[in-house]
């Protein structure tokens, strides 16, 4: 149709002389008929618009009768509504979401990987709107209902979410939330939303020094590494005893390399010191069947003489002067300095005990909320931004996102309105 509009265009344009001489009739009849293919392109670039809008948002090919409505709402200037209505498709909690949230669940970033309790409750708050704010803080977790007679939640495996995937229950309405508490044991004020989670357990507090859970949240949700939060100014009097003053006898990296990272990421990681991932290394040395854990007030730990974890004193003579993690109180020292520009809440005193009230910070930083906005948008766009329209587009959605309560979903309503011309 746009080939033959351009084609009758230049025609016109060519003979301007012979049109004007035609009866009045018959140029009326000419100018009807250019009329009605300016109104059948416009029809068909607006079907078009509604077919991409409703593939990118849920994944799949709308029916004859979605796509009718979604022609409407375009053609009457609401393509939010629009998008809004693409997300009534199944596919898009089930497919769409379950994409989008995957790669936060493991080291490797695999979209591929099995469903579980932390890309579940994802998929569960985006369908609930509930504050999206609460993924790194509230006592919730999402599991398949009752009705469908799965395996139950099980905090040493990941059964329940296999069985779920098996059946192929449909997420967009399978899916119940549950008190983390009453599931994995951990006292409700020792619930983080997401982070305490099985799957993030099993993933992030797996050996290791449990740094990789701050890590790991930093690159999911505020969408940067440590890397490009190095900062040699601030204080390092929180840095561990297993980080070496000396690396290779050069003192020269510490001051200029290592504590960079260290003197930011120590105070923080602080807040899981009573979390770890029991498995056992010899029979299960992937820790298939491990379960998070947590040292409840009035446990000791054998090796720290407190209910800090043992994984916090590892190698404590590579430095002995170094700090000795005494507790679970956190600090955000890039509140000042550099990292200031991640834009942390001035109503938040930027420390406090454990993962809840970390959380809690991160999840109010002006970096969590414009990071939900450009994971969207590269999901429905499928690309980055690119240009300064691109920009605006992510600045003021972001915005808009924290005025209406953090509700996902009209931030994949909001760019895929966006990004259904491209």
């Amino acid at each position: 149709m746009k080939m033959l509009q351009q084609m009758f265009m230049k025609l016109a344009l060519s003979n301007q002389s012979i049109l004007l001489k035609l009866p009045v009739d018959h140029f009326k009849t000419l100018l009807t008929l250019i009329l009605l293919m300016f109104s059948l392109n416009a029809q068909g670039s607006t079907l078009e618009q509604a077919k991409q809008l409703h593939d990118r948002i849920s994944g799949v090919p709308a029916n004859e009768m979605i796509l009718t409505e979604m022609v409407a709402l375009l053609d009457n200037g609401r393509p939010v509504e629009a998008a809004y209505k693409a997300m009534e498709s199944h596919h898009f909690y089930s497919t769409t979401l379950k994409v989008f949230a995957t790669p936060w669940t493991n080291k490797d970033q695999d979209i591929f990987f099995e469903l579980n309790d932390y890309s579940a409750t994802i998929i569960g708050m985006v369908r609930d709107d509930i504050d999206f704010r609460q993924i790194l803080q509230a006592n919730t977790t999402y599991v398949g209902k009752d009705e469908f007679n799965l395996p139950a939640y099980n905090k040493n495996n990941n059964n329940h979410y296999l069985a779920l995937e098996a059946e192929f229950i449909n997420l967009a309405d399978g899916l119940i939330a549950k008190n983390q508490s009453d599931l994995n044991g951990l006292p409700a004020s020792a619930t983080a939303g997401v982070l305490t989670t099985r799957a993030s357990a099993k993933a992030f507090f797996y050996l290791g020094t449990n740094r990789a859970m701050l890590r790991f949240t930093l690159m999911n949700h505020l969408c940067t590494d440590l890397e490009p939060l190095k900062d040699i100014t601030l204080s390092p009097d929180r840095i561990r005893q297993d980080v070496s003053r000396s690396p290779g006898g050069d003192s020269r990296l510490f001051l200029n390399n290592c504590i960079g990272c260290h003197s930011g990421m120590d105070p923080l990681a602080q807040a899981f010191a009573y979390y770890d991932y029991d498995f056992d290394p010899i029979n299960d040395p992937n820790g298939d069947s491990g379960a998070i854990s947590y040292n409840p007030q009035g446990t000791l730990d054998s090796t720290t003489g407190s209910r800090v974890q043992a994984k916090y004193h590892n190698n404590a003579t590579t430095f002995p002067y170094g700090f000795v993690t005494p507790d679970d109180q956190w600090q955000n020292y890039w509140r000042e300095g550099a990292n200031q520009r991640l834009g942390w809440d001035p109503s938040i005193i930027g420390k406090g005990v454990g993962a809840k009230s970390l959380g809690e910070e991160l999840a109010n930083s002006q970096a969590f909320a414009q990071c939900q906005v450009k994971k969207v948008f590269k999901t429905v766009c499928l690309r980055d931004a690119e240009s300064n329209e691109d920009l605006v587009q992510i600045n003021n959605t972001t915005e808009y996102f924290k005025q209406n309560s953090y509700q996902l979903k009209r931030v994949f309503a909001e760019v895929g309105a966006y990004c259904m011309g491209d």
